[in-house]
């Protein structure tokens, strides 16, 4: 039955006889064309591209690594990163290896009163190695879990806390 089920969702042009079972089978088409077309929200991990949200000159890194954790990185931790695009004039150069700390992640992240946090894409904020933050202005939502992790400057820099 559930192979079925999956053959019917990639076949394309099968005909039915009968309604009931056009029926069923146009909902188990629907389920898996919705299923096609979410997102699968991973963690951070290597050659993950993501958007710089403060004003230190970089536009998009790429993760090298996480520091914390096999998997990958979540909102709050600290990755080592190259920069891919920057700003010319900026405090930091294209190639130079920094530190960010992820501020927004597509992959969500469950709170202690039961609501889930996630944004629409991969953001962080490049940091020296001390934690302090490179740039003096940080642009969109942060959640404010950045607190539990130390981060309270990139909170006081911050426009809006999600």
């Amino acid at each position: 039955m559930a192979a079925s089920s999956v053959s019917k969702c990639f076949r394309v042009g099968h005909s039915l006889l009968s309604s009931s079972i056009q029926s069923s089978s146009l909902s188990q088409e629907a389920t898996c064309n919705n299923l096609l077309t979410q997102q699968i929200r991973r963690f951070i991990q290597m050659r993950t591209n993501l958007k710089v949200v403060d004003n230190s000159g970089a536009k998009r890194v790429m993760c090298i690594q996480a520091l914390k954790g096999k998997k990958g990185a979540r909102l709050g931790d600290t990755i080592v990163a190259s920069v891919k695009e920057a700003q010319p004039g900026g405090k930091v150069k294209k190639g130079q290896v920094v530190y960010g700390v992820v501020v927004r992640a597509a992959m969500q992240k469950g709170r202690c009163d039961g609501s889930e946090v996630k944004f629409d894409d991969n953001a962080v904020v490049l940091v020296n190695k001390q934690g302090e933050p490179i740039g003096t202005r940080v642009f969109g939502p942060v959640p404010h879990e950045l607190r539990k992790k130390k981060h309270v400057k990139i909170l006081s820099l911050a426009q809006h806390i999600a």
